[in-house]
């Protein structure tokens, strides 16, 4: 979720959180006593919702990263050079041929190839390795409760509770970011419901530890959000002098790009005369520039930013090179 949420994690590890607050607070236990009914009248047992809020309390950590975060402006260059390092695609490529048969078969599933997942990945966990440390329901609860975004927080907190109340996770192990997103592909909650896998079948649908599962959901959840098997995302390009880019939405056939003097950075187009494509130049005249496609579309409903897709795209396409 460059999304807010994916700079500060990349830039502040996540440590386990320690609550700031009473455990006699009254407003902060009268709103766990309304999220428990809620959760009851919704089925969720109350065993689950037991052991779901032992020892949750408000964690002023949470709320300190969500009152107090950064104010900046972020360039598509300053971007590029946080997150697509040397050591970032070493990772991927090592990361892509130690699972090379995993990779297969969830593209034989759900048509995605390695270089997407891994770029999603790498940018979301770095390939597992930086998954957060708090505990979701705590982090959850403390931002429905005292958050800029209540309503859409409680609405997580409700999502979590249904995990946890299926068996796919115990509370403890439930651990993310301190926003609430979850595991190495850092779902939502909601997310989580709609697209996590239990690729490897034994049972739980794990995005904590299981790369199957991890692996499966991303290349779930891409399918889902319209990525065909066999097209690109996009394609560095050089643009001539005074030919604007008008950015993602303003398609127009390859050809015509071609014929205004786009010409592909290196090597040949990566899509036919006819394929429609946006020009995107996210710095502006006279720096890097990527004509988009359809699959451009499908990475940004897993994070809504430019960079963030352009940034997985090369990812990917440089670790499956």
């Amino acid at each position: 979720m460059p999304t807010r949420r994916f700079l500060i994690a990349s830039a502040v590890p996540a440590v386990l959180a320690t609550p700031a607050f009473s455990a006699q607070d009254d407003s902060f236990h009268s709103f766990l006593t309304g999220v428990r009914e809620e959760a009851r009248k919704a089925g969720i047992k109350p065993a689950t919702l037991d052991h779901a809020f032992a020892g949750v309390l408000p964690n002023q950590k949470v709320l300190d990263r969500d009152r107090h975060q950064p104010e900046f402006t972020m360039t598509w260059a300053r971007y590029r050079g946080l997150v697509i390092s040397d050591k970032r695609i070493t990772d991927g490529r090592n990361a892509v041929a130690a699972n090379r048969a995993l990779f297969q078969r969830v593209q034989e599933r759900y048509g995605v190839g390695a270089g997407v997942i891994a770029g999603i990945w790498g940018l979301e966990s770095s390939f597992g390795t930086g998954t957060g440390d708090f505990r979701v329901v705590e982090a959850l609860a403390t931002l429905a409760w005292e958050g800029r975004r209540a309503s859409f927080f409680r609405g997580e907190l409700m999502a979590a509770l249904k995990i946890l109340d299926h068996g796919d996770v115990a509370p403890n192990a439930m651990t993310g970011s301190y926003a609430g997103a979850m595991g190495q592909p850092q779902f939502m909650p909601t997310s989580y419901l709609r697209y996590a896998v239990d690729f490897d079948g034994h049972g739980r649908r794990d995005i904590w530890t299981s790369k199957a599962d991890v692996l499966g959901s991303i290349g779930n959840y891409l399918k889902a959000s319209g990525w065909r098997d066999g097209q690109t995302w996009g394609q560095a390009v050089t643009v001539p002098t005074g030919l604007d880019a008008p950015g993602r939405d303003a398609k127009r056939p390859v050809s015509d790009w071609a014929a205004s003097g786009v010409r592909p950075l290196s090597g040949r187009w990566a899509a036919i005369a006819d394929t429609p494509a946006g020009l995107v130049a996210p710095d502006g005249a006279g720096t890097d520039a990527f004509l988009v496609f359809g699959n451009f579309a499908a990475i940004r409903r897993y994070n809504p930013s430019d960079f963030y897709a352009i940034a997985v795209g090369l990812i990917g396409d440089q670790v499956v090179a």
